[in-house]
């Protein structure tokens, strides 16, 4: 995936690749090639760090900051 793609298409890609291997298993073989798709928890682990960015770019940075003053003493 590419630096230029946004959370929301990363996501999509990562659904994408999590749907494939739940589908068509993580590994198959072809007469003589076989293929290995991407670890599903390595995945599982990525689609749960974009979801986090997208709640966060919702919120907003500070959006559950809170500033105390404390005068004198």
């Amino acid at each position: 995936m590419g630096n230029d793609m946004t959370v929301e298409k990363k996501l999509l890609e990562v659904n994408q690749a999590i749907s494939n291997i739940l589908v068509g298993g993580q590994a198959y073989k072809i007469g003589s090639r076989s293929l290995t798709r991407a670890d599903l928890n390595t995945l599982l682990a990525m689609q749960r760090d974009l979801q986090a960015q997208l709640a966060n770019q919702d919120a907003g940075l500070m959006d559950n900051t809170y500033l105390g003053v404390f005068e004198g003493r």
